[in-house]
């Protein structure tokens, strides 16, 4: 799984990819700008009202939950 962390000294945001029994063993990862061990998980947010944004600037609609989306979906 992939967890987001934030340096508690310099504010950095960095992704740490680690299975959850290191998770939840305990995981302190250090900060890859300052070194710092003092890091703290944070949790990213999804706007879910305006769909999903691609990395290159554009836009597009989330895949389901529109009319004639079918059943199962959302």
């Amino acid at each position: 799984m992939i967890y987001d962390y934030q340096c508690n000294k310099c504010q950095k945001v960095f992704e740490v990819r680690a299975t959850l029994a290191q998770k939840e063993s305990g995981l302190r990862p250090k900060c890859p700008k300052c070194g710092s061990a003092a890091t703290k998980q944070v949790i990213r947010s999804i706007n879910l009202t305006g769909g999903i944004k691609p990395s290159n600037g554009g836009s597009f609609s989330a895949p389901c939950c529109g009319s004639g989306s079918g059943a199962g979906c959302c």
